[in-house]
């Protein structure tokens, strides 16, 4: 019987979610490989049959028509729906203030998302990626603004260095402005690197963490093999290949390690590789939220049925070591046996200390 879908707050807030998120960066195909109206329709119809709430999209994406469509799916429950979108990336190309993280593109960005989503406000604003360029305060002032002024709920971090988001968090404190919740971040089998600093942080922090790409850009989906290493085909009017090409390109042996994996685990347990990749994300200490974007109905219902079961102790603990990584320094001397010695006088302490999240 399949297992409802969980809610949790979104890091330390009063935002509830689903433990599922629908990715909308597929939803329209001026990119040439998405899904159109239609196919994004039935995936929403599907994705709210099984309980989701939230649903994640951007201003970048296929050129504003994805938050066209979001618009139009979620007019008639707007109330019901946890709508996300971002800023940042280039709306206006040949224009110095139609990207980055700056207050004129932030005002602009946000009035023309609220446009295309039909709505008068957004439940979750994430800065998209770190410009680089803009100061701290300015951004998090602006957005603090845009709460004020009701047009914008809740906001999060996309992208960014885990330190410049705990100067960020801070500042907000010390200021009393809205700080960031929920830290949106590539999260598989295959990119553990979250785990040495951005992960920790928003722990400690109490941002929600949403992982994107939970399979790898499809690298987990158990259809590549040692065959494809290097066998990008040429198709110079097919974009979806392109796409397919970029995970060829990108594939190694360890890659592929530790896709075979994932294979072997679902074998085992009668569940697609796919639907395993997810619920192992899923699974991992922080994770509020897992984003899953597709380009068809197929692809979305199958990584649905990762709602329908968990993995025991002892597959978490088979995939942990075949997608292990080194932690690096400080955390692996930190964590030897000998500083934790050293640091506790050899005597057994129990950490007492509540988290935020």
């Amino acid at each position: 019987m399949p297992m409802p879908m969980r809610f949790r707050t979104l890091g330390h807030s009063g935002l509830r979610v689903s433990e599922l998120c629908l990715g909308a960066m597929t939803f329209g195909d001026a990119w040439g490989w998405g899904a159109n109206a239609d196919v994004s329709r039935k995936q929403y119809e599907s994705y709210r049959a099984a309980g989701g709430n939230f649903v994640d999209t951007a201003d970048f994406y296929t050129g504003g028509q994805s938050e066209e469509i979001c618009g139009q799916l979620i007019a008639p429950e707007r109330e019901k729906i946890v709508l996300a979108t971002k800023f940042t990336l280039t709306r206006i190309a040949g224009d110095a203030n139609g990207a980055g993280n700056g207050r004129k593109n932030m005002t602009q960005a946000v009035e023309a998302s609220l446009k295309r989503l039909k709505t008068s406000y957004i439940d979750l604003y994430w800065v998209h990626v770190w410009d680089q360029i803009t100061p701290l305060e300015e951004l998090m002032r602006g957005l603090d603004d845009l709460v004020r002024a009701g047009k914008v709920l809740y906001v999060g971090v996309s992208d960014f260095p885990a330190w410049q988001v705990a100067r960020a968090n801070t500042l907000a404190e010390l200021r009393g402005w809205s700080h960031f919740v929920g830290l949106q971040v590539p999260y598989s089998l295959i990119r553990r690197d979250i785990e040495r600093e951005l992960a920790p942080m928003a722990r400690g922090l109490g941002l929600g963490i949403t992982p994107w790409s939970p399979l790898a850009g499809g690298l987990l989906s158990g259809k590549y093999t040692k065959a494809d290493i290097g066998g990008a085909s040429a198709s110079p009017t097919d974009k979806a290949q392109d796409r397919r090409n970029m995970v060829k390109a990108g594939l190694t042996d360890d890659k592929l390690r530790i896709a075979e994996s994932a294979k072997a685990v679902a074998a085992r347990i009668g569940k697609s590789p796919s639907q395993v990749a997810v619920r192992w994300v899923m699974q991992r200490p922080g994770v509020t939220s897992t984003i899953l974007g597709a380009r068809t109905l197929e692809q979305l219902q199958d990584n649905l049925g990762a709602l329908d079961f968990e993995l025991d102790a002892a597959a978490m603990a088979e995939l942990d070591q075949a997608s292990k990584i080194d932690l690096g320094f400080p955390h692996d001397f930190l964590g030897g046996p000998n500083v934790t010695q050293f640091t506790s006088a050899g005597v057994s302490i129990e950490r007492n200390s509540p988290r935020l999240y």
